[in-house]
């Protein structure tokens, strides 16, 4: 295993750890963001936003839902406590969204590294478009990774 993917792969595993303590019973999302030197700035998880109420029956409609979580990425950006200028985020199991990407770009983040449990689809195929252009506009460098950690 070659150095870089084994660093990947284990801030991967952090990310899965991170995006399981989210309340969100059908999607555990979580992002790391790195250092250049490999240590941690920040991790964030999807979900509500802090003192807002995270009763289970909001999780189950799915239009609430929607409406009130902050995604993983942004969460990750909000917790950070320095500036993130040619950091690398990681996140898992989806594709940074648009809006999200809009947030990478702005915080500095310059490489992102994401894994997807399988091919977007509906509106996430357009989100992953956008999110691919403005990525090349902005000089942001993206990867993809599969399940089993090669790069696509």
């Amino acid at each position: 295993m070659s150095e870089p993917h084994k660093w990947a792969s284990r801030f991967f595993d952090m990310a899965h750890l991170v995006g399981s303590w989210s309340k969100d019973p059908s999607t555990h999302v979580g992002a790391v963001i790195i250092r250049p030197d490999r240590t941690i700035a920040s991790v964030g998880y999807n979900g509500f936003p802090r003192g807002v109420n995270d009763a289970a029956e909001l999780y189950e409609n799915r239009e609430a839902k929607l409406m009130r979580t902050v995604h993983a990425e942004a969460n990750a950006i909000l917790s950070a406590r320095e500036p993130l200028h040619g950091y690398t985020l990681i996140v898992t199991p989806l594709h940074p969204c648009a809006n999200c990407a809009g947030l990478i770009i702005q915080s500095g983040i310059k490489r992102v590294l994401f894994q997807t449990t399988a091919p977007s689809a509906g509106a996430w195929v357009t989100h992953f478009e956008v999110m691919q252009r403005m990525f090349e506009q902005a000089g942001v460098a993206y990867t993809e990774y599969s399940l089993n950690g090669e790069s696509k």
